[in-house]
């Protein structure tokens, strides 16, 4: 056995190490410990009363009770139709198609509406806001677009959702949205229109029964930017309205409309379209003070106006959708299309005509030089040309005669061959013998090289536009 001795001096060396690690414990505490400033330690604390809405303990789901109910059942279900408020501020409105009918708008579309399944505690009466993950947890409405082609929602840099609880349980859902919708145009007065387009909401899957959706303040519902504009438009008006749809197989549901109104800026059309086929007629009447002995040039000019109306008239429809009644602008192109053709025809009318008459002036020259055939023939000009005028030529051909010299009379020659030696077969009028007969051959007239029909289509074609655009712009201004 172990003496008693020992055994004391093992007892005292266990104290002598307890003791020891003690101190240490102490000293490391004071060194970790934050100092306290005596002159506050007399004062009252007082503590702030907790928000449970700011309390990081709770979480969302815990304060909302979320797990608790069934979010996949409207508010009050089994019982009357929940409201739901809907208000909408139009950011933009992008684009108008013509040949696709439809329209592109981006806006801002907000739902009100109350359930009392998210009401929650709140001392502050302060509401919480939430971004779009809860969402997902909890009911919302399902407002739809009717006749829509495409739409989402904008999800730069996340998704522009916000949903906002109030301790109450009303609830206020807003999204970002863009979409494009159709719009039935009717262009039977293009590009003198004016479009009325419209933006249709509705609940997909609750009847009136279940979802009552109302505008929520009205006209003041829907609101707009001051700087909204579109170049080929000017918008007049936007104004709300609602009304029950009906479908056979579900029943009737609750739709709101956003109307608005655009006229279309004619200045655009003036300058691409209707100006450049005005200045294509009147150039097509140039050739009325043509010569019509100048085919080349009268023919050049109808044909180059005659292609560029066909350019233009394919060029605004290509633009346009295909529509199987007759718009303003084909009125008015088309009937510039007749007046180009018309002055086309009109020349092939006069130069047959011409044609015809000269026929006939050749069969009276070939009768009158059988009937002359025993004059001379020398004539006193060089070569011993002769030239047959009458009254086709122009009077180019007149002044040609100055090349030609007449021989000097003879002093004793007989009064009958006192005329000029120049053996020239003129169409000369009355006057014009009288004259010869009196005074010789010294000046002759040619008679002036226009047909009758030419003189007639100067004062004729003007007017008739004129008359057409009278009634045009009377009609559809």
């Amino acid at each position: 056995m172990m003496p008693i001795s020992l055994r004391l001096l093992l007892l005292l060396c266990c104290l002598a190490l307890v003791s020891e690690g003690r101190k240490k414990n102490h000293s490391r505490k004071k060194r970790w410990s934050t100092p306290v400033d005596t002159h506050k330690l007399g004062q009252p604390l007082t503590k702030k009363p907790a928000d449970g809405t700011k309390t990081r303990k709770v979480k969302t789901d815990q304060l909302l009770r979320v797990e608790d109910h069934d979010f996949t059942m409207r508010p009050a279900f089994a019982g009357p139709a929940v409201p739901v408020g809907v208000d909408v501020q139009v950011e933009s409105l992008d684009s108008i198609s013509e040949v696709d009918m439809d329209f592109t708008m981006t806006l801002y579309l907000r739902h009100y509406w109350k359930d009392e399944r998210l009401a929650f505690p709140s001392s502050t009466n302060k509401s919480m806001t939430f971004d779009g993950r809860l969402v997902k947890k909890i009911w919302v409405p399902d407002v739809f677009f009717v006749h829509s082609k495409r739409s989402f929602i904008h999800d730069t840099t996340t998704d522009n959702i916000m949903l906002r609880v109030f301790p109450d349980g009303h609830v206020l859902y807003s999204l970002r949205v863009t979409v494009t919708a159709a719009c039935n145009m009717d262009f039977s007065r293009f590009p003198l229109d004016s479009q009325t387009c419209t933006l249709e909401l509705e609940s997909y899957a609750y009847t009136d029964e279940d979802l009552m959706l109302y505008w929520k303040s009205g006209d003041e519902s829907l609101s707009t930017d001051d700087r909204i504009s579109l170049s080929q438009f000017l918008i007049q008006k936007f104004h709300t309205s609602s009304r029950l749809a009906f479908y056979s197989s579900t029943g009737w549901y609750n739709r709101l409309y956003i109307n608005f109104t655009l006229r279309r800026h004619i200045f655009f059309f003036l300058l691409q379209t209707y100006f450049p086929a005005t200045l294509m007629v009147m150039l097509s009447w140039v050739s009325f003070w043509i010569d019509r002995r100048a085919v080349p040039a009268r023919v050049s000019l109808g044909i180059t106006t005659v292609l560029t109306m066909s350019t233009i008239i394919t060029g605004v429809n290509a633009s346009m959708p295909r529509v199987s009644y007759i718009k303003a602008v084909d009125i008015y192109l088309w009937v510039s299309f007749v007046f180009v053709f018309l002055s086309v025809l009109e020349y092939a009318a006069v130069n047959y005509l011409t044609t015809l008459r000269d026929g006939k002036d050749r069969k009276l020259r070939d009768k009158a030089r059988e009937q002359a055939q025993g004059l001379p023939c020398t004539c006193g000009m060089t070569h011993a040309r002769t030239m047959m005028l009458d009254g086709s030529y122009s009077e180019a051909d007149a002044n040609s005669l100055a090349g030609y010299t007449r021989e000097p009379e003879a002093p004793d020659a007989p009064p009958e061959k006192s005329q000029e030696r120049m053996v020239v077969h003129l169409a000369l009028d009355t006057e014009s013998t009288g004259a010869t007969k009196k005074k010789g051959l010294r000046g002759f007239r040619i008679i002036q090289n226009t047909h009758a029909i030419d003189t007639y289509s100067r004062m004729i074609f003007p007017g008739a536009y004129i008359f057409f655009n009278l009634i045009y712009w009377s009609v559809y201004c």
